[in-house]
């Protein structure tokens, strides 16, 4: 039993003959409360400390978290209580099975007789402001539009070489190979071994890039590794890797296998694959269904040249069908005694109109004769013409000694006027 009096709030006082638990006996037990108190009291003294272990439990209740923190090399525990305020205060993110070290002032309830550890600050070992650069740098790539969809290129559907970038005789290595070859036995690797953990992994990674991504043969580029923790993933996160990925004109497939925590490789790159085997299906088509895939189009492209020709025919069938193509002669038949109707109908339009015509002829040429000099002149009479050929209408246009023409029936007199009376001196026969 502790050796000290505790000093007991006013709340949990124990009523005024309780006995000291250092003075208890059979005879003479102290209380509950004077038990507690003493146990609190003994508890206070110890001040806060700094405990370095393992989450086991992070169990939110309303706003306030109980957890458990493990000892990381042994089966001890201890419980957590973090209020509220105290999670605002820390600002980061936890879960079970982070490394943290907590500071920690315990705490015992005198009213239940319960022993737990109230959390003053919390942070991640190691990872904690490796985290907080990642996530400022990635904050930082996402703003550059490193990130975006629109930037990244697929890959080609069928690549004649691969680049494959993973550490020596690796079971990513060994995954990416097997399903790939599995899938299409012709593909061809390129593959350069690296460290893909550690100081030297970056370098070795970026010198494998430069060289795949420089060799005109290979299409796309794997880098592939079977997963980790997030300490051994920090590499594929280094921003020379993830802008020298960004700046390839090969398509890049990033492999790591770590879904948890994500590396920046994953968010940078053209595509990103879950595991090495997942890489080998996303850069390979599996030959099998490839040739399902040409079975089912053939037998559509079939089955739809066959409607075609069977729709054709049909209307092919629907044409000879017709009357004009069964029979052609029957048009002409048809048409041949419309022809001669049309023909006779033409004919005696035409014998009509020309007697028409003839007769109109013939009272225009009676007319014409009634009305011709000619017939005057056939009755005895003539006509006086002057020199210049005009009518001689009246004696005053013919003076004496004027020349004239006396235009007859038959022919034609020259005469010369003599005022009243003229004289002929010459006849012309028409």
């Amino acid at each position: 039993m502790t050796s000290f009096q505790p000093n007991p709030s006013p709340d949990d006082a124990p009523s005024g003959d309780a006995v000291a638990p250092r003075e208890s006996g059979p005879d003479r037990p102290t209380s509950v409360g004077r038990l507690n108190q003493t146990i609190k009291a003994a508890i206070d003294t110890w001040g806060a400390v700094w405990v370095e272990g393992e989450i086991t439990q992070w169990n939110r209740r309303g706003r306030n978290v109980f957890g458990g923190l493990k000892d990381l090399a042994s089966d001890a525990q201890v419980s957590l209580q973090i209020w509220s305020s105290v999670l605002q205060r820390m600002g980061d993110e936890f879960a079970v099975g982070d490394h943290v070290v907590a500071c920690l002032k315990a705490d015992y309830f005198t009213k239940r007789g319960s022993f737990a550890f109230q959390v003053t600050s919390m942070k991640h070992v190691g990872l904690g402001a490796q985290l907080e650069r990642l996530e400022r740098l990635r904050r930082q790539l996402h703003a550059e539009g490193l990130f975006d969809q629109a930037r990244k290129t697929p890959p080609p559907f069928l690549p004649d070489c691969i680049g494959l970038i993973t550490g020596a005789q690796s079971d990513a290595e060994k995954d990416v190979l097997r399903n790939a070859q599995l899938r299409w036995p012709q593909v061809r690797f390129r593959t350069i071994h690296a460290a893909v953990q550690g100081e030297r992994s970056v370098p070795e990674i970026l010198d494998a890039l430069a060289a795949l991504d420089a060799d005109p043969e290979v299409d796309v580029i794997i880098i592939a590794r079977g997963g980790g923790d997030p300490q051994t993933l920090l590499g594929f996160s280094d921003e020379r890797l993830v802008r020298a990925v960004a700046a390839a004109a090969t398509p890049v497939i990033s492999a790591i296998g770590h879904e948890n925590d994500r590396p920046l490789l994953d968010e940078v790159a053209d595509v990103r694959a879950s595991t090495p085997t997942d890489a080998a299906k996303r850069v390979v088509p599996d030959v099998g269904e490839q040739r399902a895939l040409v079975d089912q189009l053939r037998s559509r492209l079939t089955m739809r040249l066959q409607q075609q020709v069977q729709h054709g025919i049909q209307q092919l069938e629907q044409v000879r069908s017709r009357p004009s193509l069964r029979d052609p002669e029957s048009i002409v038949r048809d048409r041949q005694q419309e022809i001669y109707l049309a023909v006779s109908r033409g004919r005696d339009l035409t014998v009509r109109l020309i007697d028409r015509a003839e007769r109109r002829a013939a009272e225009l040429r009676a007319s014409v004769r009634a009305l011709s000099p000619a017939a005057t002149l056939a009755r005895g009479y003539a006509i006086a013409q002057g020199e210049d050929g005009s009518v001689i209408r009246d004696a005053a246009q013919a003076p004496e000694g004027a020349p004239l023409t006396v235009v007859l029936d038959r022919g034609a007199i020259s005469a010369t006027s003599r005022g009243e009376t003229a004289s002929v001196t010459s006849r012309t026969e028409k």
